[in-house]
């Protein structure tokens, strides 16, 4: 699991080394592993039912599948932490091999 104070750390490095409002809405990108697709297709399907977007299913090596969705959402790092938590539970529903964390960036308008 990704500790808070790991999550507080990020916070920190990306007020410093961005120019994002890191307290506004940013595109957060939340990934799972799997060997097996089929089960990452279910949690995909489910989590789009949840308002995210289904980036895709890429196999990574042969037999390492990861899912990607992405959602926007406003976050502190407490309340990232509790995203973080219903997402290894997620995880566990699904009986995916982990929940492996996220990424963000800035929302960018597509023309």
């Amino acid at each position: 699991m990704i500790p808070l104070g790991q999550l507080q750390e990020m916070f920190g490095n990306m007020r410093r080394t961005t120019k994002w409002n890191v307290d506004g809405p940013l595109l957060w990108g939340y990934f799972f592993t799997d060997s097996a697709p089929e089960r990452l297709q279910k949690a995909g399907e489910f989590l789009a039912g949840e308002g995210y977007r289904l980036v895709g299913i890429n196999e990574n090596e042969p037999g390492f599948f990861v899912l990607h969705v992405e959602r926007v959402e406003t976050h502190s790092a407490e309340t990232l932490h509790m995203r973080n938590l219903e997402l290894y539970e997620i995880a566990d529903r699904f009986d995916l091999e982990s929940y492996d964390g996220m990424d963000v960036g800035p929302v960018v308008a597509i023309n």
